[in-house]
């Protein structure tokens, strides 16, 4: 961690031992509906899973609209509480979401699962708008929003980073006009740049105080911040160092939301090290992707940046000790589901090994040679994944500590 990171969890955990010793071991209130909530001083964590829009929106344009709707249905039976489904943009640059509308008339809503879908445009709202219900604003707060990099900003959306600050008064107006009692600030393409390189800590941090001192002026509370990677800049360090800045500078922040591209490799640890650098009084979202499918075509590395696995995040949180309510092994069928509708393999781990085998699933002791990842399935489907494999044991293999 960095120095300020460290200051900040050291005081963090100081406050929280003295709220702990007061009123009891404290447990994270998500600010959210759908999180999963673990141990005494962890944040509540928010899993949303954007396979349906950001995976699929890299993949073929010919995968069918069944295809699809038998994919999002096994999501949403998975136990996932939050699924974005799609977006609402044009077919001409994103032809896999031509046939979102028909997508979103045909799949079957699951209780208790928040379906959402992305609109970049007025039309896309109004679009999205005829479809709620089964989808949901999510009671989104109103939001400002700035690209770090210009150049990517206009790849993507086809605007500037001016025009994306000029447009900060207009968007506030409407808020304080609506009533709003909070809001959220954001930056995006947050840590680094394929076209104009490395942004700094200090310029992520200028460009959400400028936002924070508009809101603050017109008399709305910022409650939550959004920092976006699609290029996959981030590291570690830097994460641990914006979230202790912000910690530090804006206490009314309850809830972060991180969209972190796995283009290198860092999202996993990334986003471990914002578990650990918030604490019970905070939420932390968390998009992931079923698979880790994913890219963006207007970042340069098309597939290569895709997101963390969800069953790859939910695994980690399970295993930390947090309450997802997912059945990690229907999510790993519908992996092999999402690989079958897409035509390859995906990129998770979890999805190829498994999760730690305990009890029943503990492994056969005279277990035979694994070499393929298609032998490897026969922690799901049994058996007949590896027959034939090498088997040099000549006699029973047992074990004192494991009786049979």
């Amino acid at each position: 961690m960095t120095d300020l990171a460290n200051q900040t969890r050291a005081a963090t955990s100081q406050e929280a031992a003295v709220q702990s010793t007061a009123n009891g071991p404290e447990i994270a209130e998500s600010t959210m509906a759908g999180a999963a909530i673990g141990p005494v001083g962890h944040p509540a964590v928010v899993v949303v899973d954007e396979g349906m829009r950001e995976g699929l929106q890299i993949e073929d344009a010919e995968i069918t609209v069944e295809a699809k709707v038998r994919l999002l249905n096994a999501m949403g039976r998975s136990g996932l509480k939050r699924i974005v489904a799609g977006s609402f943009v044009s077919p001409k640059w994103t032809p896999q979401m031509a046939k979102i509308d028909e997508l979103i008339d045909s799949f079957t809503p699951v209780d208790g699962v928040i379906y959402t879908a992305l609109a970049l445009n007025a039309k896309g709202v109004e679009r999205r708008a005829e479809r709620i219900p089964p989808l949901s604003l999510d009671s989104a707060l109103p939001a400002t929003l700035v690209h770090l990099c210009d150049v990517f900003v206009r790849r993507n959306t086809n605007r500037s980073q001016a025009e994306e600050i000029a447009s900060w008064p207009g968007i506030i107006e409407v808020a304080v006009n609506a009533g709003a009692t909070e809001a959220q600030i954001g930056v995006n393409a947050a840590w680094g740049s394929n076209w104009i390189g490395d942004i700094s800590h200090e310029e992520r941090m200028d460009k959400l105080q400028w936002q924070m001192d508009l809101w603050t002026e017109a008399g709305v509370p910022v409650t939550k911040v959004f920092i976006g990677d699609p290029m996959g800049w981030h590291i570690p360090p830097q994460v641990e160092e914006d979230l202790a800045d912000i910690l530090h500078r804006w206490p009314s922040i309850r809830t972060f939301h991180l969209h972190l591209h796995n283009t290198r490799g860092m999202a996993p640890i990334s986003a471990y090290s914002a578990i650990r650098q918030l604490d019970h009084r905070h939420t932390l979202v968390l998009d992931a992707s079923i698979g880790g499918m994913g890219g963006c075509p207007y970042c340069g590395n098309g597939r290569a940046a895709g997101l963390f696995p969800t069953e790859d995040l939910i695994y980690l949180l399970e295993e930390m000790g947090f309450d997802t309510g997912v059945d990690l092994a229907a999510l790993i069928d519908t992996v092999a589901l999402a690989e079958e509708v897409v035509g390859h393999r995906l990129f998770g781990h979890v999805s190829k090994a498994g999760g730690r085998p305990r009890g029943d699933e503990l492994y056969p002791m005279d277990l035979p040679f694994i070499e393929t990842l298609d032998q490897a399935q026969h922690f799901r489907t049994g058996p007949s994944a590896y027959e034939g494999a090498l088997s040099p044991w000549k006699e029973p293999i047992k074990s004192p500590v494991r009786p049979e």
